[in-house]
């Protein structure tokens, strides 16, 4: 056989047909028929769910924590890399306050648009929920939480939640990545200021990170099958029973999540004189797990990997600023959703907000995500806004009925927004990879990988990252 026969036999489809993101399309489309079909299906004899929804949802809740299982090495081996790397603490100081600038002003954004849709649409007012459906939440969020959170328990920032169902005692481990954050932060100066004697230690964080990296690049692969089953599982598990009652309250989350993703984002990205096109096409992987995951630090690996990647922000930038917007970055869980709840509570039980409350819904979205930092979820944040505006907190079980469906698009959108803002700093700053952010991906997930490897080991000399990571005068 000739070699021109040979290549003709090797490419059998054509590219777009193998591309990364057609396999996610198909996992998507294949999941609705998989869920439709399970949501078919009769229960099991014993009242679990049937084979089919079983089935998925084990792959779908497995894939998730293969993805958050990487959570703990990726986030503490990137930051001790990264502050190595800056050499100065004081740079990444100054990212680290632009950054926190810029959570705050488009949390800023949300919450407004938020209140706005909230006062025209009314949710409260059309629907009819019954008032025996109000429960209070399990936990709440609190700002004195939130300062006792951020001192580690251990070093790797772990707990563990023990719970009793029928006799038998089931314990389930967790980590507060904000505290991982203080504890990486910590080590990485220690190990700068201690000299010639941290460098072993120094070298082999770099040898780890790689290899973190290359393992998260086999999961990462997996996406379209962990994408079809988690999908294959919302559609099997929820439906869309409860939108009937809460319709116009899911409508205006909706829309204000619509809203902020299509409208706001793109807005700050051309001002930017950036390609909003290609930062759509760049953060899509992150976006759609996000979505059907329902989870921000079980995406984390991934938007940490298009931050850098796909959108040109440096890795000794990125690897801080993600895990950092995953536990305070949250426009979709922090800032539209309080609010519109909080208007819809209100308008339910007939309390009347003033100028003066609206505010404090604002204050609370812009910098209260931080109170929820290590338990994040809306239904906590919720709970600190109604605290706040002293709603009664019974009002978060009137809206638990539609919480999965909204958490799926609010998710959506917390995740572009942590990789938005690290790419609007690195660009002020001088620091983005505009090549990078403006390749041609042909269809793959993410750049080449060989020589992303070789950056994570630290091939490139000092020079060389001083030159394309931190411009003098930063």
């Amino acid at each position: 056989m000739s070699a021109s026969s040979r290549v003709r036999t090797g490419r059998r489809l054509p590219a777009w047909a193998t591309s990364f993101g057609t396999q996610i399309l198909l996992g998507l489309i294949a999941g609705v028929l998989l869920g439709v079909i399970a949501r078919a299906l009769p229960a099991a004899a014993d009242g679990n769910p049937n084979w089919l929804a079983g089935t998925v949802t084990t792959i779908g809740t497995s894939y998730v924590a293969l993805l958050t299982v990487s959570v703990i090495p990726l986030v503490f081996t990137a930051i001790v890399s990264s502050i190595a790397n800056l050499r100065q603490v004081a740079n990444a100081a100054r990212l680290a306050v632009r950054t926190l600038l810029w959570f705050a002003l488009t949390a800023l954004i949300a919450v407004v648009i938020g209140i706005v849709i909230g006062l025209i649409v009314q949710p409260g007012a059309h629907t009819s929920i019954d008032a025996a459906s109000a429960a209070a939440p399990a936990s709440s969020g609190s700002w004195w939480a939130f300062l006792t959170g951020l001192v580690p328990q251990n070093f790797l920032a772990l707990g563990a939640k023990t719970t009793v169902t029928d006799g038998v005692a089931a314990t389930v481990l967790n980590f507060n990545v904000l505290q991982l954050l203080v504890i990486a932060v910590a080590i990485g100066i220690a190990a700068l200021k201690v000299g010639e004697k941290a460098q072993p230690f120094l070298d082999f964080n770099a040898a780890l990170l790689a290899i973190v990296q290359k393992v998260l690049w086999w999961i990462i692969r997996l996406a379209p099958i962990g994408t079809a089953a988690l999908i294959a599982k919302a559609v099997a598990t929820y439906g869309w029973n409860a939108l009937g009652q809460l319709g116009w309250f899911t409508v205006s989350i909706y829309l204000g999540l619509a809203l902020v993703f299509l409208v706001v984002y793109p807005v700050l990205i051309r001002v930017h004189g950036l390609s909003v096109r290609r930062f759509y096409s760049g953060v899509w992987p992150a976006t759609q797990l996000g979505f059907v995951s329902r989870s921000s630090i079980g995406t984390l690996p991934l938007t940490e990997r298009v931050t850098e990647r796909n959108l040109g922000v440096p890795r000794d930038y990125a690897s801080f600023a993600v895990p950092l917007g995953s536990t305070t970055k949250m426009d979709g869980c922090a800032a539209i959703y309080p609010a519109v709840a909080a208007i819809f509570v209100a308008q339910f039980y007939g309390v009347h907000l003033s100028v003066t409350d609206y505010l404090l819904i604002v204050v609370v979205a812009v910098i209260g995500s931080a109170a929820t930092a290590g338990t994040t979820g809306a239904t906590v944040m919720l709970t600190l806004t109604l605290s706040t505006l002293g709603l009664p907190l019974a009002g978060v079980g009137l809206l638990l009925a539609v919480e999965p469906i909204l958490d799926m698009g609010r998710t959506a959108v917390n995740v572009t927004g942590q990789a938005l803002v690290p790419v609007i700093v690195a660009k002020r700053e001088g620091i983005l990879d505009e090549n990078l952010y403006n390749a041609d991906r042909g269809g793959d997930p993410f750049a080449d990988d060989s020589d992303a490897t070789e950056a994570i080991a630290g091939e490139a000399t000092a020079t060389e990252r001083e030159q394309q990571r931190v411009p003098a005068g930063v």
